[in-house]
């Protein structure tokens, strides 16, 4: 009963992404959802869990995933535990004893890797290329754990493999279509495979893609070589790894990868200009000889100066003027002892 209700529970996305149903008579949507499920569920029911040969599987679908490699601890888990979750497969349109994989590729891989695990437990369904589709997103939806760029990529995928336009996309992985059309354009933008060798960069969102992807155009920087800037965090972080010191880092090297490539192409922060220093008032002083205006005191921040216009008085004072500094200095001493 355990077994069974586990193959049941693998099924609920497979009906939900539109198994076929043939109906003699027409349906509400309601009916026809609960009869494409009776249906599925009865179609793989009505089979046993194949053990297949890894050999026998081909996996021809879009990738949503961008680390191939992340199977090690999986296989690991297998090995002592046993496949306790089966794969989903489909039967091959035109060779006989061969399937193709609907979803279940870490399983799958694992498995190929493992050198004690020799059979992959799967389910068999019979779907069209189309269902097949609509079972791996609906698969795929169920994950929690796919960053940004990966949905964005496979988007784009979808797209331009003809599973649909933007719409039936954003459709079928029950999303915007802005939020589509936003996450394809910053896919092409960044290109797939600078893409594939940042990695997923979890945590990485669409500002920081978006970011990404105009910094790129902006500064003409070619693919190559921000290729190579990413390979190098990798090899750099293996590097780290095998002597012990990256302990410290993050987990993901993507992440790095991804903050390497950007630091290459942002643009450099605009020189700060120094805070301008308050302006200081100034204040004017006219001082009168006779009654008459002869001169202006002027106090600013930085001092005092006195103006006088031009004449005989002002060529007198310039000719005086070490004499009357020293006059009115001793003055402004002698001011404490009177």
């Amino acid at each position: 009963m355990t077994s069974k209700k586990s193959r049941l529970s693998m099924l609920d996305s497979l009906a939900a992404a539109g198994a076929p149903v043939s109906s003699p008579a027409p349906a509400t949507p309601m009916m026809s959802s609960n009869r494409a499920l009776r249906s599925a569920r009865d179609a793989v029911d009505s089979h046993r869990v194949w053990d297949l040969e890894p050999h026998q599987i081909e996996d021809t679908r879009v990738h949503d995933r961008l680390d191939p490699n992340d199977i090690h601890d999986l296989r690991d888990a297998i090995e002592a535990n046993g496949q306790t979750v089966p794969i989903l497969v489909r039967r091959h349109p035109s060779e006989a004893d061969r399937y193709l994989l609907v979803y279940g590729r870490r399983r799958l891989e694992a498995i190929r890797a493992s050198d004690k695990v020799t059979k992959v437990r799967a389910l068999v369904a019979t779907l069209d290329d189309d269902a097949a589709v609509r079972a791996q997103i609906s698969e795929n939806m169920a994950r929690r754990d796919l960053s940004f760029i990966e949905k964005a990529l496979f988007a784009q995928e979808l797209v331009e493999n003809g599973f649909g336009n933007q719409s039936q996309v954003a459709e079928v992985l029950t999303v915007t279509k802005s939020s589509v059309s936003m996450a394809i354009a910053i896919a092409e933008a960044v290109g797939p495979d600078l893409i594939r060798a940042i990695g997923p960069a979890q945590g990485i969102g669409r500002p920081r893609w978006d970011a990404l992807a105009k910094a790129i155009a902006a500064s003409g920087a070619s693919q190559e070589g921000l290729i190579a800037i990413a390979q190098k965090e990798y090899d750099d972080f293996t590097m780290r790894a095998v002597n012990g010191a990256a302990e410290t880092e993050p987990a993901d090297p993507s992440v790095l990868a991804f903050e390497a490539v950007y630091s290459a192409v942002a643009p450099s922060p605009a020189p700060q200009k120094p805070a301008k220093e308050p302006k200081a008032r100034t204040l004017s002083q006219p001082l009168t000889v006779d009654g008459l205006r002869s001169a202006t005191l002027r106090r600013t921040a930085k001092g005092v100066s006195l103006e006088l216009p031009g004449g005989g008085f002002a060529d007198w004072l310039e000719a005086e003027a070490q004499t009357l500094i020293e006059e009115l200095h001793a003055r402004w001493q002698s001011r404490g002892e009177e």
